[in-house]
């Protein structure tokens, strides 16, 4: 009784809520690139800077987040998901936020800004990947359901449903990168050669966080398979 105690004044009623609780972050700190990539094409520097530290300080929150749960997850003790389960997408969670964060970093040190048309395209490209971390945070907020009706029924279905959705809203940031890929190719040539190499690698970074979000989604999956 005493364990039992334990776990729910670190985490409440349920295990998972600081699972949720990470993820309610970091969807918060790539929501933010939205702000981001918007002010880096009206050339607003300083906005930029301002969000850039925004992101930051989310990233930390999250990170912090990510410590006190692996810290406290006791070990031994039964709970409804196995432990490495959990451990394992917040692993895939933290990946996320620390993307969302490298990539403002290089906007703010390297002062970027896309050339038009590529910057409206890279602003699509980045709503839709924040899009695909919002399916990515409903399927994870689903897991206190999932548990209360034991992997099975109506809930079950919810997720799985969820779960299609997610896969397509990261096969639409495939989509979207391919033309940002083509309308900077455009124009690359009349641009500073590691500005358009560290743009690439913005547009590849922001790929990988709709990847990354569709992959908490499998772990969901490999849970709902056990």
């Amino acid at each position: 009784m005493a364990s039992k105690n334990y776990l729910t004044g670190l985490f409440g009623a349920s295990p998972v809520a600081p699972l949720q609780e990470h993820m309610t972050l970091v969807d918060q700190c790539v929501s933010k690139l939205v702000e981001l990539f918007e002010f880096m094409s009206s050339g607003d520097t300083e906005s930029v800077e301002k969000v850039y530290h925004q992101i930051a300080e989310l990233e930390q929150k999250a990170d912090d987040k990510k410590h006190f749960l692996r810290e406290n997850l006791p070990t031994g003790l039964f709970m409804p998901i196995e432990r490495q389960d959990l451990l394992d997408a917040l692993r895939v969670q933290d990946l996320l936020a620390n993307r969302a964060r490298d990539i403002a970093g290089i906007i703010v040190g390297r002062k970027l800004q896309f050339p038009e048309p590529a910057a409206q395209q890279a602003i699509i490209l980045v709503k839709a990947t924040v899009d695909t971390c919002h399916q990515a945070l409903k399927v994870v907020n689903e897991l206190d359901e999932l548990i209360e009706t034991g992997f099975r029924g109506h809930a079950v279905r919810v997720v799985e449903s969820m779960l299609i959705e997610l896969d397509d809203l990261e096969s639409e940031t495939d989509r979207i990168q391919v033309d940002l890929r083509s309308a900077l190719f455009a124009v690359e040539r009349e641009l500073h050669p590691i500005d358009v190499m560290f743009m690439y690698r913005i547009i590849e970074s922001v790929a990988h966080i709709a990847d990354d979000a569709e992959r908490v989604g499998r772990r969901f999956q490999l849970m709902l398979a056990k």
